[in-house]
Formats: structure tokens, sequence, C-alpha cells
């Protein structure tokens, strides 16, 4: 583990009994493709203040009064996954919405998983605090930061956004920042402007996922056709300004 932190410390944590008002929306038992190089699980938060036209999980942005699935179940799932996964992950929604993730975290790690987040970078001070029992965090970067309303709806998202992106190359937590990638929504210049400032912000590990239809609602992003998007050219001049690039389909 390269957190920080034990999970025999991870244990005694007097906030683990808070894990249990955690708003789960859904567990995906297994997975080998959300953590990189680990088999892993996912738990699904509820809640996403963002309305990004592509997001393939709409049905996760809105918060219930009670959890659709109790806390207490998905740790009994979770220890009969113990040696069968490596890590856990938490997402959404947006997972930092829910200020019982913390102690969520610490109840998994307590179990000797690896723990990752996927995040949209949307509460900077909430991750600020599970930054260091993390082991892992894939962070969705929607937009040239100046540009993000116009994907999220939000005002000033891509100044939080940014805070978190800063925050989590500064912290030392292992991390992929990840586009997905529209052309009705992002144009090529604009790609290439992003990729420039991740760059020169000091990013690493940077991929571009390609919109899928599955599970998104808009009828407009479904039906735009996407010839030759992105341009071999520009995903190689891309490419070039990341140690660690990858190009793939939006998980």
């Amino acid at each position: 583990m390269n957190a920080g932190i034990s999970a025999n410390k991870a244990a005694i944590s007097p906030e683990i009994a808070a894990a249990s008002l955690l708003k789960v929306g859904g567990v995906t038992p297994f997975t080998a493709t959300d953590y990189p190089g680990q088999l892993a699980a996912v738990v699904f938060v509820q809640g996403c203040p963002w309305r990004c036209d592509y997001c393939h999980n709409p049905h996760l942005q809105l918060r219930t009064v009670d959890s659709p699935l109790e806390w207490p179940k998905v740790m009994a799932l979770l220890r009969r996954r113990i040696g069968l996964i490596d890590a856990v992950i938490f997402s959404g929604g947006e997972a930092t919405i829910d200020p019982a993730l913390q102690a969520a975290i610490l109840e998994v790690r307590a179990l000797g998983f690896r723990v990752g987040l996927h995040s949209a970078g949307i509460y900077p001070k909430r991750l600020a605090e599970i930054l260091p029992v993390l082991d892992w965090v894939g962070l969705d970067i929607k937009a040239p930061f100046d540009s993000y309303e116009r994907i999220t709806r939000i005002a000033d998202s891509g100044r939080y956004a940014r805070q978190c992106a800063e925050m989590i190359l500064a912290s030392g937590v292992s991390y992929e920042f990840r586009t997905t990638i529209h052309a009705s929504l992002l144009s090529e210049d604009e790609l290439l402007n992003l990729a420039q400032t991740l760059a020169a912000m000091g990013v690493q590990n940077y991929a571009l996922q390609l919109f899928r239809p599955q599970g998104c609602r808009s009828t407009q992003l479904k039906t735009f056709k996407q010839s030759d998007y992105p341009t071999l050219e520009l995903v190689q001049h891309m490419a070039a300004l990341f140690p660690h690039f990858t190009l793939r389909q939006a998980e």
C-alpha cells in the first residue's frame, strides 16, 4: 500500500461506525478495468450535483432519503471477496459528496484492501480529507478548466476541478487523469489545449475515453456522427506530452 496508513491503524478509527450512513446506489463485485493492475470491486455512491450530458450513471445523480443498499450488506459482500480481489473503488455519482465516505474507506482498509476513488473533483475540502487514506485516484477532467460550465452546467466548476487536480498531483497518491470526449462537446483545439495545460501542471498519466452511448440519456450525443474524431495526428500529438498516455473506450 502507498497511502501512508496501515489497515491496523484504520481498524481502530473511532469514525468507522459512521460508515453505515453511506448512501450506496449499487455494487459491482468484480472488475479488472476500473483500478489499473488490480482486481477490484466497485461501490457506487449516490449523488452528483453536475449534469454532464454523457453521464452513463444518471440514475445515481440524485440522493434518496434511504440508502438503496445498506452498508453492512456491502461489507458482508466485501468480506466474502477477501482473497479474490485486491482493491475496492468508490465511484458514483460523485463519491466525495457523501460525508460518510472517509469512514467507509477506513472500514474497507481494515479488511486489507487497497482503496481507489473515481471522482470529478467537485469537493476539494473533502478530497483533501480522504487523500491520505487512498491508494489511487481516477480523476475525470471534463474540459479546459475555463470551459467546464458548458459540460457540467454548474458555474465555477472548473475552479474546483483544478484545485482537486493540483491537490492530487501534490499528494504523491497514484492517479490517472482522464477525459471523456465527444465531437459535439470538445473540439480538437480544445483537447490539445487541455492536454498542454495538464502536461504543464506535471500530469504523468492521462487517458482519453471515447464516448459510449450505453446508459447515456442524451439522444443528441447518441445520434451525432463523429467521423475521424479524434484524428490520429491529434492523438499522437497529445500522447507525446505524457509519459503514460491511453486512448480507450469510456468505462
